[in-house]
């Protein structure tokens, strides 16, 4: 009697479907401006004034006998202007670039109501330790992890909304702050994450936006005295700024999700076109596969 008993079968889990779209807007503006004079012989002279910082040209050179070497130019950078009965000749460089970058991660998550789940793409990269008691002085490799990561909890509601607990974080390794310690070069980690709470209802969306990162960057170089010189000092100098404008945007999507019932036809993978199968006539189309029927996941 007590054999043929039977407990009834727990009601099927809700699953929750996390949808999420990780976009990184890169903003780099960046500036250059450099002069370069050089001398074939104005005022007896044969010579060249330049910071270093951007080359290509070289004066003539006496070979004797009142005779010179010619005039060589091997980057005219983007400016050039030359004056023969002046025997003077100047370069410029004046350039502006803008970029845009666009970086997206989709990841697609699914766990049952009230369990954590994680995502993680990126990798490891090895911190040294210094290791006390018996063994001070030793030094082992632990590894840290970096990349793009999402934890999230989600609760479904008895009012049917999704109760979410997200995590996001954006890591990358920063070598410009970067530690150097026993022959080992440690690289700072760069990174970007928040945690929020929310509810939701299924299918809606909500966005994280604002973590911002500006960085503004400038090299000058002068020769010294001249560089100083009022309104001609800007010709004895070059300047290269890099402005960098970063915001990492975050959009997260629930969606409630239930197992196949008995009986439901399994949904299959479908490829819109045959893959890497090439038709025996190139004119033709590929051929596509028909869509099935059934829930799919």
């Amino acid at each position: 009697m007590v054999n043929n008993l039977q407990l009834a079968s727990p009601a099927v889990e809700k699953q929750i479907l996390l949808r999420v779209k990780f976009a990184e807007l890169d903003r780099t503006a960046s500036t250059q401006f450099g002069v370069n004079l050089v001398s074939t012989g104005a005022t007896n002279t044969i010579g060249s004034v330049s910071t270093g910082q951007f080359g290509g040209s070289s004066p003539p050179s006496a070979i004797g006998g009142g005779a010179t070497s010619p005039f060589s130019i091997t980057n005219a950078l983007n400016i050039f202007a030359f004056r023969p009965d002046l025997n003077l000749a100047t370069l410029i460089k004046a350039l502006q670039q803008r970029n845009i970058l666009q970086i997206l991660a989709e990841p697609n998550l699914v766990t049952t109501s009230g369990k954590e789940a994680s995502f993680l793409v990126g990798g490891e990269f090895p911190i040294p330790v210094l290791q006390g008691g018996a063994n001070s002085g030793a030094v082992t490799i632990q590894f840290r992890e970096f990349g793009v990561r999402l934890t999230f909890n989600p609760v479904v509601t008895d009012n049917n909304t999704i109760r979410l607990y997200v995590k996001p974080e954006v890591s990358s390794l920063d070598y410009s702050n970067a530690l150097s310690f026993n022959g080992f070069t440690i690289p700072a980690l760069s990174s970007r994450k928040m945690e929020t709470n929310i509810e939701l209802g299924e299918g809606q969306s909500f966005v994280i936006a604002g973590l911002i990162d500006n960085r503004l960057t400038e090299t000058v170089s002068r020769i010294p005295g001249l560089s100083s010189l009022p309104i001609l000092g800007n010709l004895f100098k070059s300047k290269e700024v890099d402005r960098t404008n970063t915001e990492l945007i975050v959009v997260v999507t629930p969606e409630v999700t239930m197992p196949l019932q008995p009986g439901e036809a399994k949904p299959m993978p479908v490829m819109p076109r045959d893959f890497l199968i090439t038709p025996s006539n190139p004119s033709e189309p590929f051929a596509t596969q028909p869509k099935t029927g059934g829930r799919s996941k």
